[in-house]
C-alpha cells in the first residue's frame, strides 16, 4: 500500500513539473514578442522634443545621467531636463505593463522629462549601484537636488499613469 501511495506521489509531482516546463516556454515566447516591440520602440526613437524613450548602457549612462566612476559620493547630473530611469527586464510582467505607458508618457511630456530604460539583465553594473533588488524600479531625477528612486506599480494601467504623472508634477517638475 505504501508503494503505491509512493508511486502515486511521483506521478502526481511529475506531472505538475512538467505543466511548470509548459507554462515555462509559453513565458519564453511572450517574452520573444516583448523583445520585439522594445526593440520597435528603441528604433523609433525621436529626439528629446519629439518624447520616446532611450535605452541606456553603462557607457551612455556614464556620458548622459551620472559618472559614479568619477564621482562616486556624489551625485552630479548630467542632464539639462529631469529625467525617469526605468529599470526592468524583459520577463518581468508589472515591467511590461509599465513600459507601454512610461512611453505614452515620455511623448506626453516630451521636451519636459526624458525617459530612459535600463536592462537589468544586460546592464547588471548598474542595477547594483542604484541597489535595485526587485523591478520594475523608477528612478525619478531632477535637475537639481537628489534622486529619488521607488519600485513597483499600481493595481491597474489607470492607476499606474496617475502615479508616474503625480511622481513627475512631485519630484520632477515641483515649483517651489
Amino acid at each position: 500500500m505504501k508503494k503505491v501511495i509512493y508511486l502515486l506521489a511521483v506521478a502526481v509531482l511529475s506531472l505538475y513539473s512538467c505543466g511548470l516546463n509548459t507554462s515555462q516556454a509559453s513565458d519564453k515566447t511572450s517574452n520573444n514578442r516583448f523583445e520585439g516591440k522594445i526593440e520597435k520602440v528603441i528604433d523609433n526613437q525621436g529626439s528629446a522634443s519629439q518624447g520616446g524613450s532611450v535605452l541606456l548602457t553603462k557607457d551612455m549612462f556614464l556620458a548622459n545621467v551620472w559618472d559614479y566612476t568619477n564621482s562616486p559620493q556624489e551625485w552630479k547630473f548630467r542632464g539639462d531636463k529631469p529625467a525617469i530611469v526605468d529599470f526592468y527586464a524583459d520577463w518581468c510582467g508589472p515591467c511590461k505593463t509599465a513600459s507601454p505607458i512610461l512611453e505614452e508618457i515620455s511623448h506626453e511630456y516630451a521636451g519636459k522629462v526624458v525617459v530612459y530604460k535600463i536592462d537589468t539583465e544586460k546592464e547588471r553594473e548598474l542595477a547594483s549601484v542604484f541597489g535595485v533588488s526587485s523591478i520594475p524600479a523608477f528612478l525619478y531625477i531632477p535637475t537639481e537636488g537628489k534622486p529619488v528612486m521607488m519600485a513597483g506599480i499600481a493595481r491597474t494601467k489607470e492607476d499606474t499613469k496617475k502615479m508616474f504623472i503625480a511622481n513627475i508634477d512631485k519630484y520632477l517638475l515641483k515649483t517651489n
